[in-house]
Formats: structure tokens, sequence, C-alpha cells
């Protein structure tokens, strides 16, 4: 190269300027080589980078950088063809190397640029999130804090302490100064104030409820900010404050408060809210925070149901000590009615003992005088005497009837009667009386009448003779007719009878008995009066019938217990009447069940009857009544003897002595039940000792079934008249048992 003469003569400043060239190569190289160094040991640190590729080709290209500065050090000098080789391959190497990264990188930075954007989003997802985990253990607080609270509330239910404990459970959990509630006055025009939780106000200021803050708190379910100056607010001191801390108020639904008061406060008005007010600290930075309204707007509906729960329960305790008095009252009044019923059941017992004993007399007396020789005007009187009685004992019968009937201690004897007997007996009995007045009684029974029924058979002639023998005295002239079916399903729907409801079976029939007779006639108007006890109508009493008024009420209740019901029609005065009544009977299953012994026998003729000679006893521990019977007893041809005392009696009773005749006072069988035994345990064969019977005035079923558990024979109703007498005579010797059928 010397030979060509290319190379130029060296400056004289050019070997300082090399040798600094050689100095800053030798640098640079180092400094690269240091760079791949410190990256490899980022890479070892970094495992989880996502570009190490990059990191590693980006080292490349430095060490070829560093090594092209590197072999620059001997371009300084003449070099050979070896050196030559190398240096040009290093910076082929270093420009291919150079090249791919800047490929790389400009492919690269936009994936780095969203690695960074991804570290921004999950940046704000992690502070919403951290937010979101806030806001869930804030509800968490405030869920921790209404169960509390209402644990609280709940744990009793007197109003006066639930809202007195939301005072202060409120007051501690929000760190409240001052906490109140106003509820609404009589009036409901304005709100008082009831309840503070510091009590430094007195209980009683009111407020106008028509206050536009007040509307609007009570126009709003949620707890809403107020002023710390209106009216229900300014309940705090303001000495010695700068700033008065926020104030809500939120109204407190009153689902159910009745006679609901607070120191005398009277019952509920118009409004059902009250309004409670809360207030935090004075002289402090604090608000109100979303949850802590939210807590207060939970705790107001819960104190609004724990108020309607001890408003309901309350009730039900008033409820139970009124029903509590009710029964108490009740029971005081049914131990009174028990006392009353029992007094009248005594005063009834005695009265019908001390009335059918004179009765007894007189009647007894009276059929015996009207046996003997009377003049007409000496019979007229013992006539009208005997009527008059007869009248008086029906009326003491019916008053007995009825008492029974109102109190319920009468009951039906069910049994097997014939029913077609029942007619010809009660037609037997009305026509010598119908006879008097020149009246023709006839009577009519459907092919389809059941011969025989089961029902009480003396209460059904009860109310026929009743029924047939109004129509015979009320009627001075014409004809009376009775007619007897079998109601059918169709005739039982009348309008006549709205409360009556007909209950069909195969095992009960309908009687429908219908007695018309052309007689006075009735009132349409006077025609509801009929049914009522001791009441009679102005046409009946114009003509001075006699009657009680007992007749027709007391047929009513029999044929209510027998599932019936009971009617008059009548066109008017003067046209004559129709009474008609409807009972249920059974049907027997065969008629064999039937027994005559019960049912007397009219048919028999007893009227002319003696007993000449017949041996009879009679105890009687009042002398008038025994006087009577002994008079009845000799009329009959009897051989009378009487004794006044039970032992007297054992003393008397013989083999010789037919029958005994037992006077059965109001006590019933308690004093005779001894003697009637003794008197059975001394003759061993029962036909050989004497036949017992009864006289007594009790007509209830009680003394029929003592009677019969006791061995007596035969009973009889007081009072006894000579025909009576004989006829009870007659059955009891006949048949060997006798039981009236009264």
């Amino acid at each position: 190269m010397t030979s060509c003469g290319c190379i130029e003569p060296p400056w004289p400043g050019e070997d300082l300027l090399m040798k600094y060239q050689y100095i800053s190569d030798f640098f640079i190289a180092l400094a690269y080589f240091s760079i791949p160094l410190e990256l490899i040991y980022f890479v070892k640190k970094s495992a989880v980078f996502p570009y190490r590729w990059v990191l590693v080709q980006f080292g490349a290209f430095i060490v070829l950088c560093g090594a092209t500065h590197l072999i620059s050090l001997w371009t300084f000098d003449v070099h050979t063809k070896n050196v030559e080789i190398v240096m040009t391959t290093a910076k082929v190497l270093t420009a291919v190397v150079s090249c791919v990264t800047a490929l790389m990188l400009v492919h690269i930075i936009p994936d780095l640029l969203s690695v960074k954007t991804r570290e921004l989003f999950l940046k704000n997802k992690a502070a919403e999130l951290d937010r979101e985990m806030g806001l869930i253990r804030t509800q968490e607080e405030t869920g921790r804090h209404v169960r509390m609270l209402t644990h609280e509330i709940r744990s009793t239910l007197d109003r006066h302490t639930i809202l007195k404990t939301t005072l202060v459970e409120l007051g501690r959990t929000l760190g409240l100064e001052e906490c109140a509630l106003w509820m609404p006055t009589r009036t409901g025009l304005e709100l008082q104030l009831s309840y503070t939780l510091r009590q430094q106000n007195p209980v009683g200021f009111t407020v106008p409820i028509q206050h536009p803050v007040i509307n609007q708190v009570f126009s709003s379910n949620r707890a809403i900010k107020i002023s710390p100056n209106c009216p229900v607010a300014r309940l705090r001191s303001l000495a010695g404050k700068y700033m008065l801390g926020e104030v809500v108020a939120v109204r407190v639904p009153l689902l159910h408060l009745s006679n609901f008061q607070i120191n005398d406060w009277p019952e509920l008005s118009t409004k059902r809210y009250a309004l409670m007010v809360l207030m935090l600290p004075s002289d402090s930075a604090r608000q109100w925070h979303v949850h802590e309204l939210e807590l207060v707007e939970v705790v107001a509906d819960q104190v609004a149901v724990a108020l309607s729960h001890a408003a309901i329960l309350e009730e039900s305790m008033r409820a139970r000590d009124l029903l509590m008095e009710q029964n108490v009252a009740l029971d005081l009044a049914r131990r009174e009615a028990e006392t009353a019923v029992c007094a009248r059941n005594d005063f009834l017992a005695v009265m019908n003992h001390e009335m059918r004993t004179p009765m007894h007399a007189i009647i007894a007396l009276s059929s015996l005088l009207q046996e003997t020789e009377l003049t007409p005007e000496q019979r007229l009187m013992v006539e009208t005497i005997l009527k008059s009685s007869n009248i008086l004992a029906t009326l003491i019968n019916d008053v007995l009837d009825l008492s029974r009937l109102e109190d319920g201690s009468l009951q039906l004897e069910i049994g097997t009667f014939n029913l077609h007997a029942v007619f010809r007996e009660v037609l037997n009995l009305i026509k010598p009386i119908a006879s008097i007045k020149k009246l023709f009684v006839s009577s009519s029974l459907s092919p389809d009448l059941p011969e025989f029924s089961v029902g009480d058979e003396k209460r059904l002639m009860q109310i026929m003779l009743n029924v047939v023998g109004n129509a015979v005295k009320f009627s001075k002239e014409g004809n009376i007719s009775v007619f007897a079916f079998v109601a059918k399903s169709e005739s039982l729907r009348d309008s006549r009878m709205p409360d009556f409801f007909p209950v069909h079976s195969d095992n009960h029939f309908y009687l429908r008995v219908q007695v018309k007779d052309s007689g006075s006639g009735i009132d349409p108007q006077d025609i509801p009066k009929l049914f009522t006890k001791f009441a009679q109508s102005k046409s009946l009493a114009a003509r001075n019938s006699g009657g009680s008024g007992l007749g027709l009420a007391i047929c009513k209740r029999f044929v209510n217990l027998m599932g019936g019901h009971i009617w008059v029609e009548s066109e008017g005065i003067g046209k004559g009447s129709t009474a008609v009544f409807i009972v249920k009977l059974g049907i027997p299953e065969s008629s064999n069940e039937y027994k005559l012994p019960f049912l007397p026998k009219m048919a028999a003729n007893h009227s002319q009857i003696n007993f000449p000679g017949l041996k009879v006893l009679v105890m009687d521990d009042n002398g008038v009544s025994r006087s009577v019977t002994k008079g009845l007893l000799l009329h009959l041809g009897c051989d009378v003897t009487t004794v006044s005392s039970a032992d007297d009696c054992l003393q008397a009773v013989s083999p010789e002595y037919k029958v005994v005749f037992l006077d059965l006072c109001m006590a019933g069988l308690d004093g005779h039940e001894a003697v009637i035994r003794r008197i059975r345990e001394r003759f061993t064969k029962r036909h050989e000792g004497p036949l017992l019977v009864a006289l007594t005035g009790n007509k209830d079923r009680l003394t029929k079934e003592n009677c019969l558990r006791v061995g007596i024979n035969g009973v009889i109703l007081k009072p006894v008249s000579v025909d009576k007498m004989r006829t009870v005579l007659s059955e009891v010797l006949e048949h060997r048992f006798r039981f009236e059928t009264y």
C-alpha cells in the first residue's frame, strides 16, 4: 500500500486523536458487554416476563455492537486479511441483528402498550372491587345493627318499652346527640312530643301536623334530611355551640293502633304516621351516610311492625280480660239462674202439693155431694163448683207443664201406641160436652194413616184435646170436623210455615191434623196472640171464654218438641176457624210391640160399679186429705181403715187388705220407700200381698219411674173424683196395674 502512495502521511495531532478513539472504543465495548450481564440477571429474576426471547435477542444485539467496537481497536493499525474478515463478519451480523431487532420492536410496542392498558384496567377493577367490598362490609354492619336493634325492639311487646328501646339503641348505634318521637294527638291536627333520648325536653310539646316539613316527611317512605331549625328538630340547647349537626326525619307507620295512649294520649287520629327525628352531634364535621339512612328506614319499619304486634297483643289481652269478666258474669248469672230454677221448682213443688190437696178435697166432696139427693138449685151449685174446680185443676196442670217446658226439664215419653185409638178416645171425651151444646163432631182418618206409631201418646192426646176442646168451647152451633192424614212432601212446603224445616226419613212420617169448626171465628190480626202465654185475642176475651191463655201456648211447645208446627186460620169474626198442627211420629218395626196396659180402657163402663166389703187401707199424714179419700172409698162401699204414719201402716197392714192407698207428699218416695219394701217383704208371694196405689200431686216422669221401680201397682193424680176413684179401683183389681196417663 505504501508503494501505491494511497496513504497520506500522518497529521501531527492524529496520534492523540487516535489514542482518544482507542480509549473511547474500549469503554464503549465495556459498557455494551455490561448491559447483557444486567439483562441476564433481570431475566433470571423475572421468570413471569412474557417477552424473554426479545430480551435475549436484544442482548445479542448489544453484544455484537460491543464486539464491533472492540474489533475497531485493531483498525488503528495495519491489520491482516483475517482481521478484516472477522471485522466484516461482525459488522454484517450487527447490521442483520439491528434490523431484525428494529422490526421486532415495531411488533412488540403495541403489545407492551396493551399490557399497560390491562394493567390500568385491572387497577380500576381492583379499586371498584375494593369499593364493593367496602359497601358489602357496610351493609353487613348495617344488617348487624338492624338485627341487634330488631332483637332489642322485639324483646318486649309493651308499646312504651318498644319506643323507648328504639331511641336508646339508635342513639347508641349511630352516636346521636338527640333522638325524639312525635305522635299524633286526639284531633289529628298536631304532633305531640312523646319520647326523647336525653329527656331534656318536656314531653307534651306539640307542633302543627300540616307543617310543610312534616308533610314532606309523611309523603315519603325514605329518611329525609331536614333543617336543624325546624320546629320538630329544635330540641337541643344552643349554648356554646357554633354549628348544629345534621338532622334527618323518618315516618313511622302506625299499622294497628286502637286505644293507644302515651301519658293519657288518646285514641289514634286520622294520621297513621308518627315522626322520628334523629340528630348528629353538634360542632362536628360528621355527615349522614347512605347506609345510616337505610338503617334508620329499616328500623322505622321494624318499629311499625313491633307496634302492630304489641297492639294486637294488647287487644287480645283486653279481649281475654273482657271474656274472663263475661265468663265470670255468665257463671254468676248461671248460678243465679240455677238457684232461681231450684227455688222455682221447690216453690212449684210446694204449691203443687198444697194446691192439689185442697182441690182434692173440693172435687171429691163435690162429687160425693152430687150423688146425693139435691134440689135442682143445689145440683146447679154443685155442678158449678165441680166445673170451676176442674178449670182450676186444668190451670194448675197447665202452669206446671209450661214451667217444665220453659226450663227444659220436660221430656217426651216415646213409646209405641195405637194412633187410631187415640183419636177415638179424644172423640169419646169430647162428644158428651159437644152434645150438651148440640154440636155435631165428626172425624175422618185417611186410609194411609198407620194404626200404630211411635211417639209421646200422652202429649199428642193433650194437644188434640186442647185443640178440639177450643173448637167446642167457641162454637155455639154447627159442627166440628177432625181430619187426620199423612202429610205429603209437597204439603209440608207451605208459606204459612216459614220456620218449619221437615226432615224426611224412612222410619218417620208427619201426621197432619185439621180441626175445623163453625164457631165465632177470630180476627186475623189476633191470630199471632193465640200462641202467647197469658194472652187472649180481644174477640175471645169479649166473649168471656174463661180460658187462661195457656192451652195453645203449651200446645205450641209440645208440637215443637215433637218436630212439628201449629197454626190457626180464620177469615174473620163469625166465619169459623181451622186449627192445624203437624207432628213427627215414628213407624214401629212391628205392630206387635204395642202393649195395652198403659192406655185406659175407655170402652169399659165403670160408672155404676161399687166395691162392697172391699177392705182398703189409707195412709195419709194430712187429716183433711185422709178424710176425703176415706169418704170417696166409703161411698163406693169399701171397708176403709186410715192411718197417719208409716209405722201405723206397717202395724195395720195384713192379708185381709186388698188395696193400700199411699199418699205421696211433695218429697216423693223418700219417706215411703222403706214402708213399701217392708210390705213387699212381709208377703213372700207377690199375689198374696195388697195392691199398692199411690196418690200424688207430682205429674213428672221421675215420680212414675220411681213408683214402677219400688213395685207400686198404680198411680193416681190428685184431685180425685168419685168416678175417677171408681175407675182406678176397677182397673187395679182387674189388671193389678194402673198408671194414669197424666
